[in-house]
């Protein structure tokens, strides 16, 4: 019975270097989400720019980004000149602002320009709950059809954008 009780760490590295193996090359800040495949959740939020009510049936047809940023996130500060760059090459992006103050919001489109088609207000974070939003910048990629395809966590930058534009279609 001894000379069983030593191979346990054998056995244990084992398995554990099994489990280590298998993760290698695997994207680690990928999340899936329960929206994938599914269409954008009914909501009814407010414009930041007209103050009118804004449903699920006013999004584009087309294919199109949800950008969930906030004034008080650091990381949609990186983001902002590349969403930029992204709505002057013709992508459609819906901003919601989440969880943040309106004038705050305009003033922050006001003097770093606006990329989104429209931002809708998701003040108490409503939106995101049903969307499944852990934080902010987190974007979701709808296809034609108005299914959700992709969703990515994190700043949107030139190194990741090809995956993203992979699923824009």
């Amino acid at each position: 019975m001894r000379k069983v009780l030593l191979f346990i760490p054998l056995i244990l590295f084992l398995v554990l270097g099994s489990i280590f193996y298998l993760q290698l090359g695997k994207n680690t800040q990928y999340m899936p989400s329960a929206l994938v495949g599914k269409k954008v959740p009914g909501f009814t939020l407010v414009s930041l720019e007209t103050d009118q009510l804004v449903t699920q049936e006013d999004l584009p047809d087309g294919p199109y980004l949800i950008n969930f940023w906030g004034t008080w996130c650091p990381a949609c500060h990186l983001e902002h000149p590349f969403l930029i760059e992204l709505a002057d090459e013709g992508v459609i992006i819906i901003g919601i602002d989440y969880k943040d103050e309106k004038n705050l919001a305009q003033q922050w489109l006001a003097q770093k320009g606006n990329p989104y088609a429209n931002v809708l207000m998701d003040e108490i974070g409503r939106f995101g709950v049903d969307m499944g939003v852990t934080g902010a910048p987190e974007t979701f990629v709808v296809d034609r059809s108005g299914m959700i395809v992709y969703r990515h966590q994190g700043v949107i930058n030139a190194q990741n954008w090809p995956v993203i534009k992979s699923h824009l279609k």
